[in-house]
């Protein structure tokens, strides 16, 4: 989930296995909530047949557009830094405006990962990452939805700040803010009194897994910036140094242990890197690599940890083979794909009675969104290249491939056994106290000084509604059983996570862009790439 966990890794089909011990940030397990009675179970149930034969997903609809809107709206909460004269959301302000100052270098910007006030450099590369191919994959419909510019927006908020972090050569600040001492303040960001302390990583203390994702995150925003040469030029030549650096200096930083360690290890960020290298410059040097050198494994996660099934997906288009040469990224590609479905012999991933991809408790949507996103990319090159997916021998339409994606976020939206909406200001009886700091504490005037001690009881314990609305926030979702507690101290419920809506947002695009087949009007996304 959000912070420590260990991967569901898997090697091919049929031997598909799943790692799922884990560790979480905060105690609450599950989102079960007490109670109950016999005839909402078998509520529950009935509903949940109906959504896994495809009744109510087929028929169900939502104000897509709506949804895809205040998405974005959440990450523009998430911001630090001096916000623009156009902030949209009235109770934030500037914060961390000292960011940087105990090494006297600038590293205001950037993005508050989920509910607290820690700047965490590999969450923050990966939303950006995953936004950019969102701009990429569906740049028609966030055209048609009048989001392109948000969404572009967002991106540049998190590559302004990478470009200050990453400003000296095999050198880069990986985090702003003590996450030990922040979690012993409930503030909002704008009057935090905690230390603001920096982490970085150089050839002393290396950080491949960093490194090579913000190549990736620089890379693939280059190519959403092609039309400015020089800024694009600018992301470009970083993006090459970091991964140069990543691919020289190879060792996984633990300075973001416990919150983000690195279960999955290295490899998959250095294939994912030269990908999106390769992607926008189509040097050779770059499909050398991802052909001799990278490792790469068919896994059944696609998350801020894991991103193996990402690059096999971007991949599968090149007709390369992963080194060894005995399987192409295709074959990954499907292997994942095979591993997802609940209809396939490789059937791996719990799904829930109520129809949810649920691998562990903690940011759980982010594994339903990025699943639904990377579906959705795969079916459109499916379609255009004519091809099915492998499971063994059984061949999967890429139709499948859209209704399950379709299904995975009209539960989110509401098509559940709930009957509810987990995003925060969206559908039916959506979240009122999302586990977030800036919003669950009131506005208070700068300067305000606040007592730590008395913060959780002042504005974390009551049991009301957050003053200020988190709109847009999709949450850390139900547990394996679609329980929900709708509760400020339920964080493996409630916390949202800037990952969650990135890996949302493209999904959401195709939703309110296209017809209910979800179908492309035209071939497009791999050919803008």
């Amino acid at each position: 989930g959000r912070h420590a966990h260990a991967s569901a890794s898997a090697s091919p089909p049929p031997s598909l296995t799943s790692a799922g011990a884990m560790k979480e940030k905060h105690t609450p397990a599950s989102c079960r909530g007490g109670g109950g009675g016999g005839v909402r179970c078998v509520v529950a149930l009935l509903l949940a047949a109906l959504v896994l034969s495809g009744d109510v997903a087929g028929a169900t609809s939502f104000n897509y557009k709506d949804a895809l809107t205040k998405s974005i709206l959440f990450l523009e909460a998430q911001r630090s830094g001096k916000l623009p004269p156009d902030n949209r959301i009235k109770w934030r302000g500037d914060s961390g405006m000292e960011d940087g100052k105990l090494a006297h270098v600038d590293l205001t910007g950037g993005y508050y990962d989920a509910g607290d006030n820690v700047k965490y450099g590999l969450p923050l590369a990966f939303t950006v990452t995953t936004l950019a191919w969102a701009a990429l994959a569906f740049k028609p419909e966030l055209q048609a939805a009048g989001e392109l510019k948000h969404v572009q927006e967002a991106i540049r908020w998190g590559t302004d700040y990478i470009l200050k972090c990453a400003a000296k050569k095999n050198h880069m600040w990986v985090q702003v803010g003590d996450p030990n001492l922040d979690h012993q303040c409930w503030v909002r960001p704008e009057n935090m009194p905690t230390p603001r302390t920096l982490y970085q990583i150089d050839g002393n203390t290396p950080g491949t897994e960093i490194a090579a994702e913000t190549a990736a995150a620089l890379a693939a925003s280059a190519m959403v910036f092609r039309n400015d040469k020089n800024y694009a030029r600018r992301l470009m030549n970083k993006a090459k140094l970091l991964y140069q650096f990543a691919k020289s200096h190879l060792k996984t930083y633990d300075g973001e242990c416990p919150f983000y360690c690195s279960y999955s290890g290295y490899n998959d960020e250095l294939l994912w890197a030269a990908t999106w290298l390769f992607m926008a410059t189509k040097r050779q040097v770059y499909a050398d690599f991802i052909t001799h050198e990278a490792i790469s494994s068919s896994v059944a996660e696609f998350s801020w940890d894991l991103k193996y099934p990402g690059a096999q997906i971007l991949l599968a288009p090149h007709n390369m083979n992963a080194s060894g040469g005995m399987q192409s990224y295709k074959t990954q590609a499907d292997n994942f794909v095979c591993a997802v479905l609940p209809d396939t012999p490789f059937h791996q991933v719990f799904i829930t009675p109520g129809g949810m991809i649920h691998l562990r408790d903690g940011a759980n949507s982010q594994y339903v969104t990025g699943t639904a996103f990377l579906f959705l990319v795969y079916a459109d090159w499916l379609d255009t290249a004519r091809q099915d997916v492998m499971c063994g021998a059984t061949p999967i339409k890429p139709a499948r491939l859209r209704e399950f994606a379709k299904q995975q976020m009209d539960y989110l939206l509401g098509a559940n056994p709930r009957g509810r909406s987990y995003v925060v200001g969206f559908g039916s009886n959506p979240p009122t106290q999302p586990h977030h700091r800036g919003a669950s504490t009131p506005v208070l005037k700068p300067g305000t000084v606040v007592n730590c001690g008395m913060s959780f009881g002042d504005w974390f314990a009551p049991d009301r509604p957050n003053p200020n609305e988190l709109t847009g926030a999709i949450m850390g979702g139900p547990d394996g059983a679609d329980n929900f507690i709708d509760k400020r101290n339920a964080s493996a419920c409630t916390e949202p996570c800037t990952y969650i809506n990135s890996l949302a947002i493209g999904a959401l695009a195709a939703l309110a862009g296209r017809g209910p087949n979800l179908v492309a009007s035209k071939s497009h996304g791999y050919d803008q790439m």
